[in-house]
C-alpha cells in the first residue's frame, strides 16, 4: 500500500523478494501543469511489474475489504499510502502491517518527516519500520538506518534518499516477520510531529537569520516551493546559501550585492545568496542573469507579500 514516488522503491525491492498479492494507492488524480487526470507513481510501477492494482476512492468500502481479505494475505507493507488504516484493515493480514516511515521515530511522526528535518536545520534524519496501531506513526519499532543531511540537499533529493535507504530496510523487515523474528522496540510516548505542509510555508520570511531561511527553502522544494517577488512580480526560488550570520545593518530583504551567480538579500541576521530562481512566466536561471535581466539595482528590495491560502 503506497502512492507518491517516495514508495516506488520500496514496492520494487518487495516484488523482487515476496509475492506480491495486490498493491492498494490512490486514485488517478489531476497531476502536471496540465492538471490532467493520471495514475500515482505507485500505480505506474506496478503497472510495470504487472500487479493486481486497486485504487479506491475510500477505505471504507466493505467490498475491496472482502476482495483484499480473499487473497489471504499474511503482511501488509505500508509506505506513504496517504490515508490512515482502521483496524479493520490492520486486522487483515494473518502477520501483521508493516510501515516504513522517512523519520528517525519518534521523531518526526505525521505527514511531513522529510520536510521538517530540513526545516528544523537537522544534520542528519532516516527511516524507521513498525509495526503499525491505530495511532499516527506510534507502533514498535522494527528496525532504523540512520542518513546524513547534506548542504544541497532539498526535500526533493533527500526524499528520494531516503526511498532508496528505505526500501531494502523494509524488505528486510517482512523477511524477520515473516519468520516470525522481526523485534518490537516500544517507541517513548515523547517524540514530534510534522505537519503537514501548506502552501504559505513557502513564502520566504528574509526577516529570519540566514540559515533558518536557507533551511525553509531547502525544506518547501519542489513543494510547494520557496517564494518572494520583486516588483510585485512573482519568483521562486530554487537553490541558495547562507553568506554569513553578521548583525542586520539594512531592512530584510534588501538586495545587499551581485556577482557570480548569486544575489545577496539581507535577513534578520546575515545575508542570502539567490543562486537559482525561476521567475513568474520564465524558466529557471542562475540568479545573476534574472537581476541583470531585470536591472535590479543594491538596495532595491523583495516585496512579495500577496496573501495564499492553504
Amino acid at each position: 500500500m503506497g502512492t507518491p514516488e517516495f514508495a516506488v522503491p520500496s514496492l520494487r525491492d518487495v516484488a523482487r523478494g515476496f509475492e506480491v498479492a495486490a498493491v492498494v494507492t490512490q486514485p488517478d488524480r489531476p497531476r502536471g501543469r496540465g492538471r490532467k487526470l493520471g495514475p500515482s507513481a505507485v500505480a505506474v510501477a506496478a503497472g510495470e511489474l504487472k500487479l493486481k492494482t486497486f485504487k479506491p476512492e475510500t477505505l471504507k468500502s466493505q467490498e475491496l475489504l472482502a476482495e483484499i481479505r480473499a487473497l489471504n494475505p499474511e503482511l501488509l507493507a505500508v509506505v506513504a499510502f496517504g490515508a490512515i488504516l482502521s483496524s479493520d484493515w490492520l486486522r487483515l493480514p494473518r502477520l501483521g502491517a508493516i510501515n516504513l516511515h522517512g523519520s528517525l521515530l519518534p521523531q518526526y511522526r505525521g505527514a511531513s518527516p522529510v520536510q521538517q528535518a530540513l526545516w528544523d536545520g537537522r544534520c542528519g534524519t532516516g527511516v524507521t519500520t513498525i509495526w503499525m496501531d491505530e495511532g499516527i506513526d506510534t507502533g514498535d519499532m522494527i528496525l532504523q538506518r540512520w542518513a546524513p543531511i547534506e548542504p544541497d540537499d532539498t526535500a526533493g533529493t533527500l526524499g528520494q534518499r531516503l526511498a532508496d535507504l528505505g526500501a531494502p530496510v523494509l524488505a528486510e523487515s517482512l523477511a524477520l516477520a515473516a519468520r516470525g523474528e522481526a523485534p518490537r522496540s516500544r517507541q517513548p510516548r515523547e517524540g514530534s510531529y510534522a505537519k503537514k505542509l501548506a502552501k504559505r510555508d513557502g513564502l520566504v520570511d528574509f526577516s529570519a537569520d540566514a540559515v533558518t531561511v536557507w533551511n525553509r527553502q531547502r525544506a518547501v522544494t519542489p513543494w510547494p516551493g520557496a517564494w518572494t517577488g520583486y516588483d510585485s512580480r512573482r519568483m521562486q526560488v530554487l537553490e541558495s546559501r547562507p553568506r554569513d550570520l553578521l548583525p542586520a545593518t539594512v531592512a530584510p530583504g534588501t538586495i545587499l550585492e551581485m556577482g557570480g551567480r548569486g544575489v545577496c538579500v539581507a535577513c534578520g541576521a546575515g545575508s542570502l545568496e539567490l543562486l537559482r530562481v525561476k521567475p513568474e512566466g520564465g524558466g529557471e536561471m542562475d540568479a545573476i542573469d534574472w537581476a541583470r535581466g531585470v536591472r535590479v539595482a543594491s538596495g532595491a528590495r523583495m516585496n512579495w507579500n500577496e496573501e495564499v491560502t492553504t
